[in-house]
């Protein structure tokens, strides 16, 4: 497979196509932003106007979007992807949705011969510029062999996880514990702060311990030096945690330190703080301990 729809060119999407044209793929390109799609076409891709179109012109079809809705609408409603495609077209959906959507999507898809696998993302905006994030992938396993080499030219890790929603469980998972990782990361910086030590000389210390993860190693120097700049915005990671929540909840598995990170972070949204990074959750433990995590100066 050569040809290669992309719909969802944000902040993670965008960086993605780049490195599939990069890899020598032929993409026709959608999004609402008509300034990313110039920039894509600018660098060889071709446009389309509708899903529906760009299902008409291709192989497989990659969706990258921010929640379940959107994929429903661009792949199965008017003008959708499913209007446009032919027997034997791939939909790989790269977004992080609920994995009941995923199978109800699979199944409709099915009926048309169009086959689907849910294959979503970890790594933020560096690793999708870079081409390492990982991708973990839920559906028909001889279809995520079809689609390995199209994953790995965006990817440093491409795992098959299971039948369909199975990505999308394994990246609940991943996004589970990434926000505790951030929470638990927040509270240690400010304790050393408020404790009157460098959370810049903690994080040298401890960031080659088991305390070390790789979100100590993207996050810290972000609040430190106030940058949050979203590669993950904390109202994406609150989609994401609803959907946690919500098929914890489907599946009777109660997740406590879930529930309260995701309060935390409702919290800092109604100050204004959901278009910033996760990283900004720091926030909402420096208001209660009316301090705020800084290197000290030289």
């Amino acid at each position: 497979m050569k040809k290669i729809g992309f719909i969802g060119l944000g902040i993670m999407g965008k960086p993605m196509s780049k490195n599939l044209l990069k890899a020598g793929y032929e993409l026709v390109v959608l999004d609402r932003n008509q300034s990313s799609v110039d920039e894509i076409v600018a660098l060889g891709a071709k446009s389309a106007a509708t899903p529906k179109e760009v299902a008409e012109q291709v192989e497989a079809v990659i969706t990258m979007l921010p929640n379940s809705p959107h994929v429903k609408e661009v792949v199965l409603g008017e003008n959708g992807v499913i209007e446009g495609a032919k027997e034997g077209l791939v939909v790989i959906d790269m977004s992080s949705i609920a994995p009941l959507v995923s199978r109800e999507i699979c199944e409709e898809l099915a009926k048309k011969g169009v086959k689907m696998i849910d294959a979503p993302v970890s790594g933020g905006e560096p690793k999708a510029i870079d081409g390492t994030m990982s991708v973990m992938v839920g559906g028909d396993k001889e279809v995520f062999d079809a689609c390995y080499d199209i994953m790995d030219a965006m990817a440093g890790s491409v795992v098959y996880t299971g039948e369909i929603g199975a990505g999308n469980i394994t990246k609940l998972a991943n996004q589970t514990i990434v926000a505790l990782n951030i929470a638990a990361m927040s509270e240690a910086y400010v304790l050393a702060t408020k404790a009157g030590v460098d959370p810049e000389l903690v994080y040298q210390a401890i960031r080659g311990g088991l305390a070390g993860s790789t979100v100590l190693d993207a996050k810290s120097n972000m609040v430190m030096d106030r940058n949050f700049k979203p590669g993950f915005r904390i109202d994406l990671h609150i989609k994401d945690l609803g959907n946690v929540l919500e098929t914890a909840h489907g599946v009777g598995a109660p997740l406590p330190l879930t529930a309260a990170v995701m309060e935390m972070m409702q919290a800092i949204k109604l100050d204004g703080c959901g278009v910033e990074d996760h990283s900004a959750l720091v926030k909402y433990y420096e208001k209660i301990a009316n301090t705020q995590v800084v290197r000290h100066e030289k």
